[in-house]
């Protein structure tokens, strides 16, 4: 935040413009100063109380410009009643005039102009001071102080003009740097998904081409195990290069908000069981059943299937309120299924219970061409099902 006399007084207007009011009284007494003193008024002091008076509405222009526009017009009857007119007033008048020309409406600016000088001017005709009408006519007065107010006001709504343009210029100036932003966000992402594409396909000829080396490797190794030897230490290098592409992949594809990658292992099969006791802990009664052997399955379907029963779960002791559930795996040949079940309330009316988990749950069985079934169960609470073709671990070489 910056600091100093002008940032105090842009943060409190009402001090700043006491100061203007005291400055137009200080302009007056110059100006009394400079001019012989047959001229000078015959009370001074009275003189300057007045000035101080008449330049006092000056202190609202900002914080409240219809009460001062009223307290300049109530001023006019000074010169009327007294014979004497402080120049603070002319200059209060004019300052009113600019303000409201420059900050206000066009309406609201006009409006404030003509109950400013339509007074003076009526006062200019009706009740003109001694010696300012000698030589001229109360009308040339009248005119002349109305020609004062127009330039006043022209000016005051010049500057309001520039300002209007001058704000527009910089707010097209911001959404044009904001598109401009947004452009080299969009050219970023599509060059990331490029490289990313690419790197997808240097990832899966490495993939490819280990699979042909183990497979040639597995036919020559007893006949030719040199040879065998030879193609094992390719699918050793290219696993490592195949292992570098995909860390590079990862780096593609995050985006700044995200975190560093977790070097953590993920969770998968043997993690259930200590989900389960884990929510358990936290107030639901689950069970856990499994049914078949399990085999070895691949990192992602495992770690599926930990995510589905996680969610699940979570979703149950948010909503499912004072009941129990059940978890049952099931491997059989070629497929591996996930049941969560509860004995809660089940999903409101109209609603869907689980939310973006569900979302998240498609999204994870569909990439390995399984299947998915949610709703509410016939005796009450709510099921998640999840099938998913799996090929074991060492099924491959047969």
């Amino acid at each position: 935040m910056t600091s100093g006399p002008r940032a105090l007084l842009r943060r409190h207007p009402l001090a700043a413009d006491a100061l203007l009011a005291l400055g137009l009284v200080a302009a007056e007494v110059l100006l009394t100063t400079l001019t012989p003193r047959e001229y000078w008024p015959p009370h001074l002091l009275a003189a300057l109380g007045w000035s101080v008076l008449c330049a006092a509405p000056v202190a609202l222009r900002r914080v409240a410009p219809w009460p001062a526009v009223a307290a300049a017009v109530a001023t006019l009857a000074v010169p009327a009643l007294l014979g004497l007119a402080p120049g603070a007033q002319g200059l209060a008048l004019l300052v009113l005039t600019y303000t409201t020309a420059a900050t206000r409406p066009l309406k609201t600016a006009v409006a404030a102009a003509s109950a400013l000088w339509l007074p003076v001017a009526a006062v200019s005709v009706v009740a003109p001071l001694d010696g300012v009408t000698e030589g001229v006519g109360s009308g040339y007065l009248a005119l002349n102080n109305l020609l004062i107010g127009a330039v006043s006001y022209s000016v005051g709504r010049a500057v309001h003009g520039r300002r209007a343009a001058t704000e527009a210029l910089r707010e097209r100036a911001r959404s044009a740097e904001e598109n401009q932003r947004s452009l080299a966000d969009r050219a970023v992402a599509d060059e990331r998904r490029r490289i990313a594409r690419e790197l997808h396909d240097v990832v899966a000829h490495h993939v490819s081409v280990m699979g042909v080396l183990a497979t040639g490797a597995r036919r020559v190794l007893p006949r030719d195990p040199s040879a065998a030897d030879e193609a094992i230490g390719t699918i050793e290098a290219t696993s490592r290069a195949t292992l570098r592409e995909m860390r590079r992949l990862l780096d593609v594809l995050r985006t700044d908000a995200e975190p560093a990658a977790d070097l953590a292992p993920q969770p998968g099969l043997t993690g259930i069981e200590a989900l389960v006791d884990q929510v358990r802990e936290a107030g639901l009664p689950v069970t856990l059943r499994v049914e078949g052997t399990p085999g070895a399955l691949e990192e992602g379907v495992a770690l599926t299937l930990y995510r589905i029963v996680q969610e699940a779960l979570t979703n149950a002791l948010k909503h499912a309120g004072a009941a129990t559930a059940q978890v049952r795996l099931t491997f059989g040949d070629g497929t591996v299924g996930v049941e969560v079940a509860d004995t809660g309330r089940g999903p409101g009316p109209g609603g869907d219970r689980i939310g973006h988990g569900l979302v998240g749950m498609r999204e994870r069985v569909a990439l390995y061409g399984g299947t998915l079934r949610t709703g509410a169960r016939p005796g009450g609470g709510f099921r998640v099902y999840a099938s998913i073709p799996v090929e074991h671990r060492g099924a491959a070489a047969a």
